[in-house]
């Protein structure tokens, strides 16, 4: 419950997904939905990991070449499926 009302706290964020396997999984998570963080609880936990932190040792200064190349951000006008 904790990690969805996290996930759905962010402004940026829209929807959160969901992937039970079970029916039992399903009902914990709707259950969950309710969940809301209030800003004390965000803010400690922006005091153990501040926004922006890479975690995962592999992620470590990885830039998407999107973010670096400004010609990836977008396919040609002549390659969009609705050109």
């Amino acid at each position: 419950h904790l990690a969805m009302a996290f996930a759905t706290a962010h402004p940026d964020v829209t929807s959160a997904i969901i992937g039970p396997r079970t029916l039992d999984q399903l009902d914990d998570l709707l259950a969950g939905a309710a969940t809301v963080l209030d800003d004390a609880v965000l803010d400690r936990i922006d005091d153990i990991v501040p926004p922006g932190t890479d975690i995962g040792p592999l992620d470590v200064a990885h830039q998407p070449p999107s973010l670096t190349d400004i010609g990836r951000r977008r396919r040609p006008g002549s390659e969009r499926a609705a050109a």
